[in-house]
């Protein structure tokens, strides 16, 4: 099934305007600047990218605004991150009629401690719906934000049912045992590793590559580790200084920093930016650990 390795998606980061807006110009802006370092493509709307508060037709304006700026379709990939099936069904719809690399589908999340059978039959609905457009589904397993986990069972049923549509799957569940289990039920699949920390050893035993948050500010160090299954103690250390934080709001502060532009601190409520004492503490961290690749 694998023909190509997926590579590094930057989980791209989402800035907004003085008026809540997105500021489209500066996520294009940035966008470039990450695939110029060397990812593969960039990830709209996901966990990073505060995907869950991102409304359907702000999406069609930002998807044909980055394709009016010549980011190439095979080079986007999109999250939803919505609980109806029909809004998912709508949302990747026209996704993929853009001519997008890749669907990132989170389950639904409102509803705690469903079944397997019940996520299949979800995961089925938004299918059947989307019928012959159906296609690259990258499932997102993120606990952590869901509450809802998708077991190695519940994936390959997924697969057994709908081989050429379920063609991946992103784990971040920062649950190495679990990550482990899944490369080795199911490495055919696109196994994507989004918790930097077990990115290298999640490479070495077949995983395809990485969703990162990190790319948006060490795309060229996370990228070895996708390439070529590298540990980076640095990125592993600074994982754990973000997860200190609201991890959104502060992968946002330290592309604020990248940039020098401040209007990368706002988020949508309900989050809140993170405080000027946490900006200060991520940056001493990351002199810390990158002072030699800085400047």
């Amino acid at each position: 099934m694998l023909t190509q390795k997926f590579g590094l998606s930057v989980a791209l980061a989402t800035p907004f305007d003085s008026n809540g807006d997105i500021a489209v110009d500066a996520m294009i802006a940035q966008a470039k600047r990450s695939l110029a370092a060397g990812c593969s493509s960039v990830t709209l709307f996901g966990t990073t990218g505060e995907g869950s508060s991102i409304g359907t037709h702000e999406r069609e304006r930002v998807v044909a605004a980055f394709l009016d700026a010549g980011v190439e379709p095979k080079e986007i990939v999109v999250g939803v991150l919505v609980d109806a099936a029909e809004d998912a069904a709508t949302q990747a719809a026209h996704a993929l009629s853009r001519g997008v690399r890749n669907i990132l589908l989170a389950p639904p999340s409102y509803f705690k401690n469903v079944s397997d059978d019940g996520l299949f039959q979800w995961f089925s609905a938004v299918f059947t719906i989307l019928g012959d457009s159906a296609r690259d589904i990258i499932v997102y397993n993120i606990p952590s934000v869901t509450m809802v986990p998708l077991s190695v069972s519940l994936i390959g049923r997924l697969r057994a049912a709908f081989p050429n549509v379920v063609t991946g799957v992103k784990d971040s569940s920062g649950d190495w045992p679990f990550t482990e289990a899944l490369l080795k039920a199911h490495g055919d699949l696109v196994i994507l590793v989004g918790d930097e920390r077990h990115l290298a050893k999640g490479v070495r035993l077949g995983g395809q590559g990485a969703i990162s948050g990190m790319a948006n500010f060490v795309p060229a160090e996370v990228r070895l580790m996708v390439e070529e299954g590298k540990d980076d103690p640095r990125i592993e250390g600074f994982v754990e200084e973000l997860l200190k934080y609201p991890v959104t709001a502060a992968v946002k502060a330290m592309v604020a920093r990248l940039t020098s532009d401040e209007m990368w601190l706002a988020v949508r409520p309900p989050l809140v930016s993170i405080s000027m004492e946490g900006q200060t503490q991520l940056a001493l961290a990351f002199d810390g650990l990158f002072r030699s690749k800085a400047a």
